[in-house]
């Protein structure tokens, strides 16, 4: 068997800069650090930080009053910290700053007077944070329906989630600007999510299955076993080897393996050692090199 193992692949900028945050507080100011939803969507990463002294919870409500918070790297509606203000906690936000950016965006659209469209998913903790930031109506980008039904001159800015199918994202755009011609169109994917896309995009084509390392419950790792799926191979989504499945393997000469902007490339190492090939082959198709300052609150 060979792997073909995706690059660039795992852990993000944005991932890297929120791990490292809770790991500073916890060395800085000791436990217990508590962190307002999965600081990033891993469990492995979540245990490994709750091991350490982090404690994980859904609503700021949880946290005792004075405590040290950490906000997780999805980005968080302003609710939450007008109530983190109201318990006096000690907030550090640890939002991917292109997030941050989605979230200006969706703040001078309003300023400006424009209805804003959200294309992405419900209930995801991203959208959460960025519908918290301004007035405006989700579409998902899997469907046409939803469109908001305003008047033909209406003022219009469409944004969206950083992590969704770079495809599917466009025909959905494309759908409001059928409807909107004059709507102006921020498409706020990320590098990270397109990058992994792209790479995914070229191992299908080289593969008999793939294997997409990550947890269920990742964007952008359901994504990239949706495109692979698309692309006519075999593929499944996976914590880790304990997950894999003998059926899966059988005749497969070439197994790719991608992973997700959340996940450790512990995870990787040991689905590798798990396949046991006879060789490894790296696929790279884009060389990143981005990094992202730490909150001014741990500078």
């Amino acid at each position: 068997m060979e792997v073909i193992l995706c690059s660039p692949r795992g852990f993000c900028a944005g991932v890297v800069r929120a791990i490292q945050v809770v790991e500073e507080c916890l060395e800085r100011f000791g436990p217990p650090i508590y962190v307002k939803h999965q600081i990033v969507h891993n469990p492995y990463v979540v245990g490994e930080l709750e091991a350490k002294g982090a404690v994980t919870v859904e609503t700021v409500k949880e946290i005792p009053e004075g405590s040290r918070v950490v906000f997780s790297a999805h980005g968080s509606p302003p609710e939450d910290f007008k109530r983190a203000r109201e318990r006096n906690l000690q907030v550090i936000d640890a939002v991917c700053p292109l997030v941050t950016r989605v979230h200006n965006e969706a703040k001078k659209y309003h300023r400006e007077g424009r209805r804003i469209i959200l294309v992405g998913h419900d209930g995801h903790q991203e959208v959460k944070g960025t519908m918290g930031q301004a007035p405006m109506e989700l579409v998902d980008e899997n469907s046409d329906n939803g469109i908001p039904v305003w008047e033909d001159d209406v003022p219009v800015a469409v944004l969206t989630q950083t992590t969704l199918s770079t495809g599917d994202t466009a025909a959905a755009i494309d759908h409001i600007r059928e409807r909107f011609p004059q709507a102006e169109i921020r498409n706020d994917i990320c590098y990270a999510t397109t990058n992994r896309q792209a790479a995914v995009s070229r191992m299908a084509t080289m593969v008999d299955m793939a294997l997409v390392i990550g947890a269920q419950n990742s964007s952008n790792c359901n994504r990239l076993l949706e495109l692979a799926l698309s692309l006519g191979i075999p593929a499944y989504l996976i914590n880790g080897p304990e997950e894999i499945q003998p059926e899966w393997m059988a005749g497969a000469a070439r197994v790719g393996i991608a992973s997700g902007a959340s996940t450790p490339e512990v995870l990787v190492d040991a689905v590798i050692a798990a396949l046991n090939p006879e060789k490894v082959t790296n696929l790279e198709v884009v060389d990143e090199d981005i990094s992202f300052t730490m909150p001014r609150e741990l500078r």
